[in-house]
């Protein structure tokens, strides 16, 4: 249906990873401003990578229940493309930054497991572009390198663009994107040697995976 799928590799810390991504191919970049993420970044780091990043790539930011005024004053400062909501924001939340913070785009993360269902989402449909699913562990806010079951994803019925995370690696992407056909695919701990240090041979292997699948569906 989109053509192609969409890569974003998240949880970046360093300015080599950001080159590395360009490099790579990818479409997105993503920072955490999260104080209890291992991967937690600055303001002031991302508006420098951010500077160098060349014309279409998207630079995303991921915020869990921060202060609205914050969350508009660190996209705008970092020239950021998107905002990706993790926490427990509501719709009216989502729409406010995506308004105010224009043209920032808003994604909203919901933690995917047995319980989840369609009335998770629909309050969302028309105030967010796209849902980023990850993997539901309980207490935690999201990157847990953990898989769900992505077979849940067909009953939901989701009505805006889906950008699977979640547990994925260079072994298991292809089956990911065969089971799944999402818009995008969000890699984090599964192309690192530790928090924030990202392996680029794992990155290369994980964009090759994806972009050769792409052309066998």
């Amino acid at each position: 249906m989109y053509g192609r799928t969409r890569i974003k590799m998240c949880g970046i810390t360093r300015k080599k990873d950001a080159e590395a991504g360009i490099k790579a191919g990818l479409d997105a970049l993503g920072f955490i401003f999260y104080e209890k993420s291992p991967r937690n970044v600055t303001p002031d780091f991302v508006r420098k990578v951010v500077a160098r990043i060349p014309p279409f790539i998207d630079c995303v930011g991921v915020f869990v229940d921060r202060d609205q005024e914050e969350v508009e004053e660190i996209v705008e400062y970092c020239g950021l493309t998107h905002a990706q909501l993790h926490g427990k924001e509501k719709p009216k939340y989502c729409e406010r930054i995506e308004r105010r913070a224009s043209p920032c785009r808003v994604i909203k993360a919901f933690r995917v497991g047995k319980k989840s269902s369609a009335s998770d989402f629909t309050p969302y449909d028309d105030v967010v572009r796209g849902y980023l699913l990850d993997t539901y562990v309980k207490d935690n806010a999201g990157g847990t390198g953990k898989t769900f079951d992505w077979n849940i994803i067909q009953n939901l019925n989701l009505k805006r663009p889906i950008i699977l995370a979640g547990g994925l690696t260079p072994e298991n992407v292809v089956q990911a994107v065969k089971v799944v056909a999402p818009y995008g695919v969000d890699v984090n701990s599964g192309v690192e040697t530790g928090p924030g240090i990202k392996d680029h041979a794992k990155l290369y292997d994980f964009v090759s995976k994806v972009r050769q699948i792409d052309l066998q569906l």
